[in-house]
């Protein structure tokens, strides 16, 4: 496995070494030990999910405040996603900075969202499974984001914004500059 932090501290890009021959291919998605020893951290993941969406479908910039904090290991089993992660923490050199990644199932990269971080993703393929796993439980009432098209972020979602699609939910969130995640 390959680890790669990204210019935003805590957050690392995971490319496994991949193993194919002509019945296909093998490849360790997550192992402890070398996660740590790159890291420096070891995580307890305790749940995982699992998303299936269509072309144009952003779901995020979400993440979840308080002792229900989450930090996630995420990847793309079919298709591919843009995917968006904003270090919200107010005592780091980046707060408010963005980081972006294409995760697909081509190239088998994966995201480690370490808490304090909002995290976002859209669907760039027709289709796109996504799957991660999460250090702590899901948690409505800690749920918090940030609306996806803050014009101070000014993400590029590399599809046009007629093609977007976004819940009612998300539609609700608020920029960065009216929220306090507390981190």
């Amino acid at each position: 496995m390959k680890f790669t932090e990204t210019p935003l501290k805590g957050a690392w890009i995971i490319e496994p070494q991949v193993f194919t021959d002509e019945r296909g291919y093998f490849y360790e998605s997550f192992q402890l030990n070398k996660f740590e020893k790159a890291t420096g951290l070891r995580p307890h993941f305790i749940q995982d999910n699992h998303s299936l969406s269509y072309y144009g479908v952003l779901r995020g910039l979400h993440l979840q405040v308080g002792e229900m904090a989450q930090a996630k290991l995420v990847r793309v089993l079919s298709g591919e996603v843009l995917d968006v992660i904003v270090d919200v923490r107010k005592d780091s050199a980046t707060f408010g900075q963005y980081f972006s990644i294409i995760l697909s199932a081509e190239n088998k990269k994966q995201l480690f969202v370490p808490r304090g971080f909002a995290h976002g993703f859209i669907v760039l393929s027709p289709s796109a499974e996504f799957v991660y796993k999460c250090d702590n439980f899901y948690s409505p009432q800690h749920e918090s984001g940030i609306i996806y098209n803050d014009s101070d972020l000014n993400i590029d979602w590399k599809i046009p914004k007629k093609d977007i699609k976004i819940s009612q939910k998300d539609s609700l969130l608020k920029p960065l500059r009216f929220s306090d995640f507390g981190f």
